[in-house]
């Protein structure tokens, strides 16, 4: 676990600092959890969110700063957290199913990534380890068509376009590298740190009205 690992354009060595614009654009998520933090008051799901998507930005900051396995897993978690907790509360809230049911896509999110991820993979010359994070983006995309003629779905069409737009910057890293020798993948940070903030006021502005009639 405490191998490391050089994943990214600007990383040229193992020592600490070696990432410092990687590192320190994760400021990105910790800065919108903090714009978000009151105006999540009283939905405990946003809440939830918010503190997520600090712990995103801690995580991710770590991965760039150590490079380690473990420092990956601190990286990755909570992104994945952030994702089966929204998918819990799109499906409950969004699409009004029983919490049984929102379970039950939870439950299924992770084989229909692996299989979406292995088709676009084999599919998408480049994308590497970002089809995993473009499975997502179909899936709020796929959420965002359904509820198309709502204010909702059009906030999720939204954030899928954000996500892809970033996803963008990330898949780019690499081949940027001889000429831009910091990389796109800061980038990624900001840009997916704006997305997730978006994707929490998308399900506040959802919650805020039916709490207020029921």
């Amino acid at each position: 676990m405490g191998a490391q690992i050089i994943a990214y354009c600007e990383r040229t060595d193992f020592t600490f600092w070696s990432e410092p614009v990687n590192a320190l654009s994760n400021l990105a998520f910790l800065i919108v959890a903090g714009i978000l933090w009151r105006a999540t008051a009283g939905v405990a799901l946003a809440r939830a969110m918010v503190v997520v998507l600090a712990a995103i930005g801690v995580g991710s900051l770590l991965w760039h700063s150590f490079a380690t396995r473990w420092a990956g897993l601190a990286d990755v978690l909570p992104i994945m957290g952030f994702i089966l907790l929204y998918l819990f509360a799109a499906t409950r809230d969004f699409l009004r199913l029983h919490a049984l049911w929102a379970v039950l896509a939870v439950v299924l999110f992770l084989p229909y990534a692996a299989v979406v991820t292995w088709g676009l993979s084999e599919l998408v010359p480049g994308l590497g380890g970002s089809a995993a994070y473009a499975s997502v983006a179909l899936l709020i995309a796929a959420y965002g068509l359904w509820l198309r003629d709502s204010q909702t779905g059009r906030g999720l069409l939204l954030g899928a376009g954000m996500l892809a737009v970033s996803l963008g910057f990330r898949v780019a890293d690499e081949a940027v590298c001889a000429v831009f020798p910091i990389g796109t993948h800061f980038l990624w940070h900001i840009v997916n740190a704006l997305m997730l903030g978006w994707m929490i006021r998308v399900y506040l502005r959802h919650e805020r009205p039916r709490r207020a009639q029921g």
